[in-house]
């Protein structure tokens, strides 16, 4: 992927400064696309560094992870600007002053950071300007702003220059571009976006380089109107000009990414209140700036439950005394930092599993690292919600069981192979579904209007998307207590198309007893039955064990029934896991008496007392026994996401339901147990310190 993108996009970009030295730019690679670069396009690094040489090129630092620069501890942005700043002065001879800001999340505490880090400027979003209201015509230049008495200076991305750049025609931007030249020469007008749009974006390759050649066109516009027109690094344009005035700018992104971070029925009322003020030039425009970056770890539990976790391993890694061990711990977590999954839009996010658990695996491996073998159980918010969670920490496995929501696990982590086997995402509205529902006349070929920007570019990679729009009404933890109707289906359960008659699976349960063997909890709840709501006790024990490359996981479930009538029902108990299994990926399998199958099939068998199922890439397997013999259903968990290539169907793990037919009488109960043997074929922390 990396080499395809690189081959569309970031090769023929540097072909064409070449072609045209008078052309000048300032670029901004990421420290992990830099590494990659160095490793295996050597020469294209050279010949950035002839092209930073000869003063054609400035290059931009950042967070060297791409992390979002506020979600993180202070000590964790400064760390990173400062990697970053080093790594390009070691490669390209230059330590830059401009620092580029992911996906342009700005809270007013960045220069602070910025400042102690060695950076003079960066650039925002014209969203960014609006919101501190400086008029549209005054955003040709850089302003100054401060925290505490450290000064940095902003350019804002000309959003006429974002849009025509390369979607326009090359005249109406020369044109553009003319219209806001004055005779003194002191404007500059900035355009910062993704290189990525210039020909790996869907359409974009055969417009910016092949048939199209807008690139060239343009490169060969700027050298015709070199009269009046030139290209300019920022950190020059500051050497010589002053700035505009001084302004101090909310906490914003772009445009896009505050529509995101809303409630799905907020976005879609927060878009058509956008898009009607922009077509109609209203003046309430630049107050319209929807949701806080922040507000993607209230709308989904999945993002802040990782950005906890990340906070947590930063503080360990911190702790740790100096050295080589320190030093691989911190490399992982900044590597844990960066900003794809810590949110969702068109772009990214946390939908994109296997980048989901690529940051588990790094936020694990600095963890491991600081922990050792520690082992324990305690409370701790690990989700800063302001309730305790359990935490149980063995050798090869940290739990963390919530006991506020179902008293079920939402995280499992097997340290030796760095596997998050419960990183599975619920499945949730989106304010996008909405065009799915409404126009199932989407093609799933390209675009057949011509090359569209990717915000307004329509597509499906499969028919029949809609169909599979299922939403569940929990969170996917596992060792969830189910009470169902005794005539459920499986493809009721799997669709979510079956009610919950217990009030067990999302109500808080009790805390018993807590100690390094593990945790038992219960609930005093009810059931829905014929008779009208029945008293239930549920019971639930979880147990530890093992060893660093062998942990084990148990879970003991009692059920009594409380009340004067008979319980009829089937009793479940839900695992969600994942073990990367999208698209039939072959080294992810489910193994139920004697049968293989994908991790993302569907299945179900009847009297089971053991199910097998693991990745033998990543290199982990369970073995889970059953008592009494049990019903096992599993099934996919899947989304349906938006993305540059269009709406497509994303595994995000896989359900597994053992289920009973149950019958209690009053006074009676019963007991189930499930019992977790994790195999690694590997110890990654022992690999990579040999």
């Amino acid at each position: 992927m990396i080499a395809e993108v690189f081959e569309h996009a970031y090769l023929p970009f540097v072909d064409a400064l070449e072609r045209h030295p008078g052309v000048r730019v300032s670029l901004h690679y990421s420290g992990p696309l830099l590494e990659w670069l160095a490793a295996e396009r050597p020469i294209f690094i050279e010949r950035l560094r002839d092209l930073v040489t000869a003063g054609q090129v400035e290059m931009l630092g950042g967070g060297w992870a791409e992390p979002v620069l506020a979600s993180l501890p202070e000590r964790d942005r400064t760390g990173q600007l400062g990697r970053m700043a080093k790594e390009i002065e070691r490669m390209f001879g230059a330590r830059p002053r401009g620092a580029w800001l992911a996906e342009r999340v700005w809270e007013p505490s960045l220069p602070s950071s910025l400042v102690d880090a060695g950076y003079d400027w960066t650039i925002l979003d014209d969203a960014h300007f609006r919101a501190a209201s400086i008029p549209e015509g005054q955003r040709w230049g850089a302003y100054t702003t401060e925290d505490q008495g450290k000064l940095v200076r902003l350019f804002g991305t000309e959003q006429g220059l974002r849009y025509l750049i390369p979607f326009g025609t090359v005249e109406d931007t020369i044109a553009h571009l003319r219209a806001n030249a004055t005779p003194d020469g002191r404007r500059i007008g900035m355009m910062g976006d993704d290189g990525e749009k210039f020909g790996a974006w869907p359409t974009t390759f055969e417009h910016c380089w092949g048939t199209g050649r807008w690139m060239e066109d343009f490169f060969e516009a700027l050298e015709a109107n070199a009269g009046w027109l030139d290209t300019v690094h920022p950190t020059a344009w500051l050497a010589e000009h002053q700035p505009i005035g001084r302004a101090y700018v909310p906490t914003g992104s772009y445009a896009e990414m505050g529509e995101w971070s809303l409630p799905p029925e907020e976005s879609r009322a927060y878009s058509a209140v956008l898009h009607r003020a922009v077509e109609h030039d209203l003046p309430e425009r630049r107050w319209l700036r929807g949701g806080f970056w922040r507000n993607f770890q209230v709308k989904y539990r999945e993002i802040n439950d990782l950005h906890k976790q990340m906070l947590r391993t930063s503080a360990k890694v911190d702790a740790m005394p100096d050295g080589a061990r320190k030093a691989r711990a911190v490399d992982h977590l900044y590597r844990g930092q960066s900003n794809d999954c810590y949110w969702h839009g068109l772009f990214g996010g946390i939908y994109i599993s296997h980048m989901r658990l690529a940051t588990f695996e790094h936020l694990i491996a600095a963890a491991d690292l600081a922990d050792g073998d520690t082992t324990g159980a305690a409370r701790l918010d690990t989700d800063l919600d302001g309730i305790d969670e359990v935490v149980l920490a063995g050798p090869g496995q940290t739990v963390i069981v919530d006991l506020a929501e179902g008293g079920a696990v939402g995280s499992w982590d097997i340290r030796p192979v760095r596997h998050a086997l419960a990183a599975v995402l619920r499945r949730r509205p989106e304010a996008s579904h909405a065009m799915l529902r409404e126009h199932p006349e989407i093609a799933t070929d390209d675009d057949p209007a011509g090359t569209t920007s990717i915000h307004e570019l329509v597509r499906v990679k499969e028919p029949g998307l809609a169909e599979r729009l299922h939403y569940d009404a929990y969170e996917r933890r596992s060792g969830h207590v189910r009470f169902l109707e005794p005539a459920v289906t499986p493809g009721a359960w799997a669709t979510a198309g079956t009610p919950e008659l217990g009030d067990f699976l999302t109500e808080p349960f009790e805390l018993v007893r807590l100690d390094e063997a593990g945790v038992a909890l219960r609930r005093h709840g009810s059931v829905q039955a014929g008779a009208g709501r029945l008293e239930i006790l549920v019971a639930k024990s979880f147990t530890v064990g093992g060893d660093r490359r062998s942990p084990r996981l148990g879970l003991t479930v009692t059920v009594e029934n409380g009340s004067e009538h008979a319980l009829t029902t089937r009793l479940g108990i839900e695992w969600n896991l994942t073990m990367l299994g999208g698209g039939g990926n072959p080294a992810a399998w489910y193994k139920v008496g004697g049968e293989r199958s994908a991790h993302d099939a569907t299945g179900v068998r009847n009297g089971v007392t053991e199910v097998r199922q693991g990745n033998d890439h990543v290199g982990v397997s369970i073995s889970m026994t059953v008592a009494p013999a049990a019903d096992a259903w599993w099934a996919p968990i899947e989304t349906i996401s938006n993305s540059e290539n269009g709406f497509e169907r994303v595994y995000q793990g896989s359900a597994l339901l053992l289920s009973w037919p149950l019958t209690l009488g009053p006074g009676e109960g019963r007991e189930f147990r499930v019992e977790h043997g994790v195999t690694t074929a590997r110890d990654r922390a022992v690999e990579e310190a040999t």
